[in-house]
């Protein structure tokens, strides 16, 4: 199956409708917030006589209240009905806050603006689960992570593209009002248009009892998604990005003008870098991913967090310029450059960090909750920017600068992100072998696309190094059950790695006949949970290069579990720093270079009637090749 680009995806029906519905919703929402807190900033007396300061407290406010309160029950609609029907029932009500909106534009009502931002609050929390929720119904699975990273992309740009066009379009003079008030609707109806172009996605619980309290309703999502640890986990790493990002933009207008000594151009500068950087690094997790979900982003994406937040706070201090400048004119104050590519790689490590946290939960989701697994995670993010504006708040009180917040914020990321690691090992696994297939290992793929993707399994592999596991585990879609040695366990970090990873030992009948019949059990459970397996059939590493011969192992675990096998080929690993054979290991390491490629071959499958151990040998064989 060949790989396309990710934006080969903008040209076909099953996505670009859905995209550019959603991109409208997010542009909307900020034309019509921004032109509203950008008039009461600028000429708050001709519209009410409350503080400026209290108003730009609650509008935010208001526009998130609706996610505690909508957000269980909208991720019930969502699962109970076709999402393209959702959506489009999302978009008219967006119409009719829109009109709702232009009368309070027209007729000088604030009040009615206001409740008009409540309902764009609804609005986004009636859409939030079908965004996400929609995407594994249409995209295979090799394809969601270039999906998420486009969605990710168009939410920014269209936060972005919207703040700007709704600052831009309030001030003209003398019909700026009129031209909010009738671009929102026109926005809101081209989106609505293009919402009846989204294919069919059917109700994945179409029985559901809707629970219309939501707080109990709140209480069982979280309660149900606690029960897979890993998505569970991936909902709060997600929130946490919610949390760090929303510190660090809230910051973003007095930081331009009190310690950048800029006017709002230079405010609206620093957004569009951070908003490009997350587009950018959104759309890289394809690349850097191979085309499938690859959790091993995440520790790197929460890395980059850190050392560049750390970084923003010394570039900061490192600026010296105390005249008023303007946009051009910051682009030439010394220092100006580090603190703009310090933003920068936030917003690229941050989406590097996100995209593949939402296709995990994609991905490891129960499909029949997906929605409401969502909407739970939509709650938490609400709950987390609210707390980071209340420890942004406390911090400035006890007098912390800005620069300094974004300082405090690397630091706690590095301490969320190791218990968010400890609790969840895999994702630093898939790390460390994301790292090694990316520099020592220049490791290519032949036919990995027929591993399964669901569904129980067991791949077979010859034996090279001790890197076989990490290598394997690299190119898999899915998590693997590795059979191994139980000697190996008994080794310090190695037996932190294998136990993190669930592998299963295993021992010779003469030498423990209990941890091999448990072995057999084990594998026997995980097949029947649906999990994959893989064996090294030989037994034993190589000491020539050469196969030994497979034994018949494989044989008792099919008489117990009849499911299919995938034959495997490492070629390319031989004679490596970690591969055991005659003479000095650093010598052959040396002979073969500090980066060496190698391949990782999957022939087609075979059924379990069919399988005995020579004929697994040769097809392994045939697979590896003349080149060990």
């Amino acid at each position: 199956m060949s790989q396309q680009n990710q934006f080969s995806l903008l040209g076909q029906r099953r996505f670009a409708p859905f995209f550019w519905t959603q991109f409208l919703g997010a542009f909307n929402d900020n034309v019509f917030k921004t032109a509203l807190l950008t008039i009461l900033t600028y000429d708050a007396l001709t519209w009410t006589s409350i503080k400026v300061e209290l108003l730009n407290q609650l509008i935010p406010a208001l526009f998130i209240l609706p996610y505690f309160i909508f957000s269980a029950t909208s991720g019930q609609l969502a699962d109970k009905f076709e999402k393209g029907k959702m959506a489009r029932l999302v978009k008219l009500l967006e119409i009719g806050i829109m009109c709702l909106a232009a009368y309070g534009w027209l007729s000088h009502q604030l009040w009615v603006l206001i409740v008009a931002v409540a309902g764009m609050g609804i609005h986004s929390t009636l859409f939030g689960p079908v965004k996400y929720a929609y995407l594994p119904q249409h995209l295979r699975s090799e394809e969601l992570v270039g999906g998420n990273g486009l969605i990710e992309m168009g939410t920014f740009v269209g936060i972005l593209a919207g703040q700007i066009l709704g600052a831009i379009l309030i001030v003209h003079k003398p019909f700026g009002v009129e031209m909010v008030a009738g671009g929102a609707i026109l926005i809101a109806v081209i989106g609505w248009l293009l919402s009846l172009r989204i294919p069919n996605s059917p109700a994945p619980a179409p029985d559901l009892q809707i629970n219309w309290n939501f707080i109990t309703e709140t209480i069982r999502n979280l309660r149900f998604s606690k029960q897979n640890r890993p998505v569970f986990l991936s909902l709060l790493g997600n929130s946490w990005f919610w949390f760090y990002g929303a510190t660090v933009l809230a910051q973003f207008p007095l930081y331009a003008k009190d310690y950048l000594h800029g006017d709002y151009s230079v405010f609206v500068l620093l957004l569009t870098i951070f908003s490009f950087g997350i587009g950018a690094g959104s759309l890289l997790c394809e690349k850097l991913s191979g085309h499938k979900v690859e959790i091993g982003l995440v520790p790197f994406g929460s890395i980059g967090l850190s050392v560049f937040g750390i970084e923003l706070y010394f570039a900061s201090m490192a600026y010296t310029n105390t005249a008023a400048v303007d946009m051009m004119s910051f682009l030439h104050q010394t220092g100006s450059w580090r603190i703009l590519f310090n933003i920068v790689m936030l917003g690229i490590f941050g989406g590097l960090y996100v995209v593949p946290l939402f296709a995990l939960i994609q991905t490891r989701c129960d499909p029949a909750h997906m929605s409401r697994t969502i909407a739970g995670m939509n709650i938490l993010n609400a709950l987390f920017i609210v707390v980071s504006a209340l420890a942004a708040t406390v911090m400035l009180h006890y007098g912390l600068t800005i620069p300094q917040i974004f300082l405090a914020t690397a630091i706690l990321n590095i301490f969320v992100a190791l218990y968010i690691y400890s609790l969840v090992p895999e994702f630093l696994l898939r790390f460390g072998a994301w790292l090694l297939i990316h520099t020592i290992h220049r490791v290519r793929g032949v036919n990995t696309e027929v591993l399964p993707r669901e569904g129980a399994a067991v791949l077979v592999c010859n034996h090279v190094s001790y890197l076989d596991a990490v290598v394997i585990m690299a190119y898999s879609p899915r998590p693997i059950r590795f059979v191994m040695d139980h000697r190996i366990f008994k080794i310090p970090l190695a037996s932190w790695v294998f136990k993190t990873s669930k592998a299963i030992p295993i021992a010779p009948a003469k030498e423990d006949p209990w941890i091999m019949e448990k072995a057999y059990v084990d594998i026997a459970q995980a097949l029947h949970e649906g999990e994959l397996v893989c064996i090294f059939p030989e037994g034993k590493l190589t000491s020539t290069g050469e196969m030994n011969e497979f034994k018949g192992g494989i044989m008792k675990i099919l008489e117990r579990s009849p499911v299919q096998v995938f034959p495997m080929a490492l070629r390319g690993l031989w004679g490596s720093l970690l591969t055991r054979g005659k003479g000095n290991p650093f010598h052959r390491a040396f002979q073969r270079g500090p980066f060496s490629k190698l391949e990782i071959v999957v022939g087609e499958p075979i059924a379990a009637s069919d399988v005995t151990p020579q004929l697994l040998q040769e097809r392994v064989n045939a697979l590896r090749g003349e080149w060990k």
